[in-house]
């Protein structure tokens, strides 16, 4: 079985001015991933109005089933793809509560999962969104077993333990990284990926919005500790391989999940 490609869009920078203006850029990133053989694109954190809205943010936001995730789903039946993207998610039962989400879409315009940021960053998100409770969440696609994270989630070693437990091969996990923070996908993520055995694609912002510069370097992260593929700091559509022949042979010799004593971990749990 030939392994599955996946595809990471890193940009376009800059507060789009409407979702149209995302979803054009995503209609373009989805054509090239297409046809670089990709069978996943993964967009970054708040894809589809951009991250620096402020108070906005609550206007811009919509529901699951909103008219953003319905032009997605024509996106990925016209290309043939599946497509995890970052929304404001307003909740549907509470109009007055709004979530940083992630959204996965299959080929068939069907959607497979959708998540709910548990671990929000700073004041900026604390003040707009409220916190995801549910800390794995996963979807089969392309033969792999996929769980979704976003951002500062990340950063944490347990959720990323979590979803290696719950059998995730390849974590799903859409970032706004700011500057200086350049360590997380240069050291974190892959140190995340061996540590846990699976494999982590980040994909980051790029550029500046309001206050914020976007640090890229968006990367595939492999259960060995090498990074598949790297993106620069500028716009960048990167594509790489996730070889479940090799997160097989990596478990198999790094045995970290199956030496655990969680008995003597108790502790981690208590607030």
């Amino acid at each position: 079985m030939t392994p599955p490609r996946i595809a990471l869009y890193q940009g376009p920078a800059g507060v789009p001015s409407s979702a149209s203006d995302s979803l054009a850029a995503l209609d373009a990133a989805a054509r090239r991933a297409a046809a670089a053989g990709a069978r996943l694109l993964l967009t970054s954190e708040l894809f589809l109005t951009g991250y620096a809205l402020g108070p906005a943010v609550a206007d811009r936001a919509e529901t699951a089933d909103g008219p953003g995730a319905r032009a997605v789903a024509r996106i990925a039946a016209e290309h043939g793809l599946a497509v995890a993207y970052g929304y404001p998610e307003r909740d549907a039962d509470d109009p007055a509560v709004v979530y940083n989400a992630l959204q996965l879409i299959s080929p068939d315009g069907a959607r497979l999962a959708n998540y709910r940021k548990t671990h929000l960053f700073g004041a900026y998100e604390t003040a707009h969104f409220r916190p995801g409770t549910d800390a794995v969440v996963q979807a089969d696609f392309a033969g792999l077993r996929l769980g979704l994270l976003i951002c500062y989630d990340v950063e944490f070693p347990e959720p990323v333990r979590a979803h290696a437990l719950a059998g995730t091969e390849l974590l799903l996990a859409p970032t706004a990284l700011m500057r200086p923070y350049e360590i997380v996908p240069q050291s974190v993520v892959p140190v995340r990926a061996w540590e846990s055995q699976l494999y982590i694609a980040y994909a980051n912002r790029c550029g500046d919005e309001g206050e914020f510069s976007f640090a890229g370097l968006s990367c595939l992260a492999a259960p060995d500790g090498t990074v598949r593929a790297r993106a620069g700091h500028g716009e960048d559509l990167i594509t790489a391989d996730v070889d479940p022949a090799l997160l097989k042979a990596s478990r198999a010799e790094n045995t970290y999940l199956s030496d655990r004593r969680p008995q003597l971990y108790t502790s981690l749990a208590r607030a």
